[in-house]
């Protein structure tokens, strides 16, 4: 971690599903909900040591192969590109969830063992019946949970297209935490291959070479960081960038992903063929785009043609499956051609 004096992320107790809603959301701010899971049965057991969280846990095992991801010993537990950003340092392959717990128990003490990780898989797959016992009041049942186990791993700076509820189960976690608007300052690599799915930052959080990444003390300055222990939760709102950290040997994390909004089209496809349409003209042509952008697709200026009857909107009226259905047929024609 670079010398640097975070702020610290605001914290709740308590939290009903009524506050979480009516002004935790509507804040767009980080949140540490704390002892939000501390009832539950498997953080409980797990107090007592690892090897009684991973009984609790395989108590609902049935067999099904998890991913198990395998760091580069010289990554020092940091899962991200190689140095020449050809491949990962990390790979996977599948294993029983029993096998994976006890190779990660047998280096829970090593501290020069390479990153042994499960990420995001879905309990009611990986974990029959885990939910039947563990669940937080401010979801729906419908959305459904992931855990997270691992040893001392750094997962890179990155966001999620969907609002999070972070759940400690067992071990730490230290979260950096930086607005979506910052961007710019946090050095995006590529969108189409990235460790997770998403693009992640650049810059190592505990190693930045400022002269490489001048811009990155900006994000700094309004970077907060949320430390949390086993019964903790975390609250991420949409798009917001964060760093994970798991400060201890053996470490296990539920998340609960959700959005509300269900784009018509993948965002990062549609971002793609901006890129082609757009990113390639000239100055001020691109000037023009942004600002038709800015009205039909943004709105910044308000509704676009609001001055219209809906009507005589056309394919810029009100979403619609039809109207979904119309552009889709003009896309893919358009992307046919030579």
């Amino acid at each position: 971690m670079p010398e640097h004096s975070f702020a610290r992320t605001l914290e709740r107790r308590g939290v009903t599903a009524a506050v979480f809603r009516d002004e935790i959301v509507p804040a767009n701010r980080p949140v540490i909900l704390r002892g939000l899971v501390e009832d539950w049965p498997v953080v409980q057991q797990g107090k007592a040591s690892p090897q009684a969280t991973c009984e609790s846990l395989l108590q609902f095992y049935r067999g099904k192969p998890v991913p198990l991801a395998l760091g580069d010993p010289a990554s020092q537990r940091h899962l991200f590109y190689r140095p020449d950003m050809e491949r990962l340092n990390f790979v996977r392959r599948p294993e029983s969830l029993l096998d994976c717990l006890r190779l990660m128990l047998s280096q829970v003490d090593n501290t020069q063992a390479p990153a042994i990780y499960i990420d995001a898989q879905p309990l009611p797959d990986c974990l029959p019946g885990f939910t039947d016992e563990h669940s937080i009041p401010m979801l729906d049942a419908t959305v459904v949970p992931n855990i997270w186990i691992g040893n001392a791993v750094k997962v890179q700076t990155h966001f999620d297209l969907k609002s999070n509820i972070a759940c400690i189960v067992a071990g730490r976690r230290r979260f950096t935490l930086f607005p979506p608007d910052q961007l710019p300052n946090l050095y995006p690599g590529p969108i189409d291959f990235a460790p997770g799915g998403t693009p992640v930052s650049m810059v190592p959080l505990d190693n930045p070479d400022f002269d490489r990444f001048p811009k990155f003390r900006q994000a700094l300055a309004v970077a907060e960081v949320a430390d949390l222990e086993a019964g903790d939760a975390l609250y991420i709102p949409y798009a917001w960038w964060h760093n994970v950290e798991s400060l201890a040997g053996f470490n296990v994390l539920v998340n609960y992903w959700w959005n509300e909004a269900q784009p018509a089209t993948p965002l990062y496809d549609a971002l793609l063929h901006a890129v082609l349409a757009f990113r390639d003209l000239p100055a001020d042509q691109r000037r023009f785009w942004q600002r038709m952008l800015d009205y039909f697709v943004f709105e910044t200026g308000g509704e676009a043609l609001g001055h219209l009857a809906p009507q005589h909107r056309g394919l810029m009226g009100r979403a619609s499956p039809e109207r979904a259905s119309a552009i889709k047929a003009i896309l893919a024609e358009a992307l046919n051609k030579p």
